[in-house]
């Protein structure tokens, strides 16, 4: 497994199916909105189900704190469709099947089983500012996530929609350089 990401590196990206079988790609959601990327179990238990109703309950004041939050676990994109379906969540789920992004986030496993419940606040840039890692402490997710987005709206106030546009296709060809950069030698 890899080194667990903390704060302060840049946040893997990654492409993964969404509950409406959209795919959804992180690096075209910064720039835009601090993202709330929090990784759980599993669809339909009593803990995942408490923490996805705790980010439900929460979404206008993430959302009015300039921020989107998207949660991450095996699951299908079927399964979470029923799953979001079942308790309104207003917000995207991602299917990574297989735990491709868990394990390049680093997020560990319980006793070597149980997929982890792991919160990740990313800033516009793609810099992780945050991570918070409890299996029992559902509201610990929510609330320390809701406070450095706040801190975070603070020092970097949302962008008018033209700006958010350009920062998004900068960091697309800043990413695209570095990796080329990379793979070349440069």
């Amino acid at each position: 497994m890899a080194r667990g990401i903390q704060a302060g590196d840049k946040a893997p990206d990654f492409t993964l199916p969404s509950q409406s079988g959209d795919q959804v790609r992180l690096q075209d959601r910064l720039g835009e909105r601090v993202i709330v990327l929090y990784f759980y179990p599993k669809d339909n238990t009593p803990g995942c189900a408490a923490e996805a109703c705790a980010f439900r309950d929460s979404h206008e004041t993430f959302t009015d704190a300039g921020a989107e939050v998207i949660g991450i676990s095996s699951d299908s994109a079927d399964r979470h469709a029923g799953f979001a379906s079942k308790h309104r969540l207003p917000f995207t789920l991602l299917a990574d099947q297989g735990g491709r992004v868990r394990k390049a986030y680093g997020v560990p496993a319980v006793m070597g089983l149980l997929p982890g419940r792991v919160t990740y606040v990313i800033d516009r840039t793609g810099t992780v500012r945050h991570v918070f890692n409890s299996m029992t402490n559902i509201d610990g997710h929510v609330s320390e996530a809701l406070e450095v987005v706040r801190q975070l709206q603070a020092e970097q106030p949302a962008l008018p929609g033209r700006l958010r546009g350009l920062v998004g296709q900068y960091l697309a060809f800043d990413c695209a350089c570095s990796a080329g950069a990379a793979t070349t030698g440069r």
